[in-house]
């Protein structure tokens, strides 16, 4: 066996069923699951029907680079969403998810060899740091702090750790807290990574769940173009149709970038097994052909936080994100006790912070906050929202 599987945690959803366990919730309160990012508004009917209507195409092997028309319609999408030129042939390829990308693509790119480091933001999406560690590299963590505004300080980061770095792994808007990296924010990182030569992979699939219509987050590949950086040198962005589309089991996204990078994947990825379906393929670009169904997804989303807030504004300290569907909130005792007991008194489920992060340089970043995803429906989350609000006033 690969002796690097040792080296894996539990994952965070593990650990919360281990927490839960010996717990009966009150009978006399529905469960509400607050805890798991999955989407719960209906897919578009019209992506349903283009997915149907080639299914035909099923019993056809697809092409790992995938059909022209996806790449293209990908290609479109990302110079309207971030005024920068790509090209459909070199600088795109379709993936199954961005889980999938994330993972595999450290795989691709860690030269073992050379004692890397793969630096990342502290909380994380666990799938940053098994992929390190099953590339053979150490990972080293970025604490994302309330005084930095929950985001990594690069600034802060030893001149040693970036000559060893060879992949950084950056989320804008970030999970767990919704933070959106600034332009500045994206330079910063640019520079390093031509100064010291690693490649940057930029998760951004909760790039168009945002706040506010007239400023969408800015992207990687958007700021490397404004810079004169056209090749897209040393960057790699990963994008997704699960939270923008709500299409989590449809398991489509893209990766976009530097060509000669994903040259390597590609030739990776035929290896991997990992082709696309067709039928996926087809109803993907249905989906990223639309910007209606986005728009409406962000109102409801918008709508939910805001009658969310509003009722537990009065007991806690809590902030709307600028984007995701996240609130990240500070909790009056430890996350795993609140956690725990808002689900034994109230039978609602968040998730500890704690779960979604490492203790580095004596600090664990996520300690006293919990991740709450309001993916349920409205009428479910203003009533999460009362019940925690009757909890936190009990504590």
């Amino acid at each position: 066996m690969n002796p690097n599987l040792t080296l894996l945690h539990p994952y965070p959803f593990e650990k919360l069923t281990q927490l839960k366990n010996g717990i009966t919730p009150p009978a006399d309160k529905s469960p509400i699951t607050l805890s798991i990012g999955e989407p719960a508004h209906e897919t578009p009917q019209f992506i349903k029907d283009v997915l149907v209507e080639n299914l035909g195409s099923i019993s056809n092997y697809p092409t790992t680079k995938g059909i022209p028309k996806l790449r293209e319609t990908i290609a479109t999408w990302l110079e309207n969403r971030f005024a920068c030129k790509v090209n459909f042939e070199t600088q795109v390829l379709p993936v199954n998810g961005t889980r999938e990308a994330l993972f595999s693509f450290a795989q691709c790119v860690i030269d073992s060899s050379k004692n890397p480091l793969v630096v990342m933001p502290n909380p994380f999406y666990q799938i940053y740091e098994g992929a390190a560690l099953l590339a053979g590299a150490q990972p080293y963590f970025l604490n994302a702090t309330v005084e930095h505004n929950y985001l990594p300080d690069f600034a802060s980061v030893p001149v040693e750790v970036w000559q060893r770095c060879q992949l950084l792994y950056i989320c804008s808007p970030a999970n767990p807290s919704g933070t959106v990296m600034t332009e500045a924010d994206f330079e910063t990182v640019l520079k390093l990574a031509e100064k010291y030569d690693f490649v940057i992979a930029s998760d951004e699939c909760y790039s168009e769940l945002y706040d506010d219509e007239a400023n969408p987050p800015a992207g990687l590949l958007q700021v490397a173009y404004k810079m004169g950086n056209h090749d897209f040198k040393r960057c790699v962005v990963f994008h997704s149709l699960s939270k923008r589309s709500n299409c989590a089991g449809l398991r489509s996204g893209f990766v976009a970038g530097d060509a000669e990078i994903l040259k390597n994947y590609f030739a990776y990825r035929t290896y991997h097994g990992c082709a696309m379906s067709l039928p996926t393929q087809y109803a993907s670009i249905a989906a990223w052909q639309d910007e209606a169904h986005v728009l409406e997804n962000r109102r409801l989303y918008r709508e939910k936080f805001a009658a969310f807030v509003e009722i537990l504004k009065d007991v806690c300290d809590i902030q709307k994100p600028p984007a995701s569907f996240y609130i990240w909130l500070k909790t009056p005792i430890s996350d795993t006790d609140f956690t725990r007991e808002l689900f034994a008194q109230e039978n609602v489920t968040v998730l500890a912070g704690s779960f979604l992060s490492r203790e580095f340089k004596g600090v664990n970043p996520a300690a006293n906050h919990v991740r709450i995803a309001l993916v349920a429906s409205l009428a479910e989350c203003i009533e999460a929202a009362n019940r925690i609000k009757r909890f936190i006033q009990t504590l």
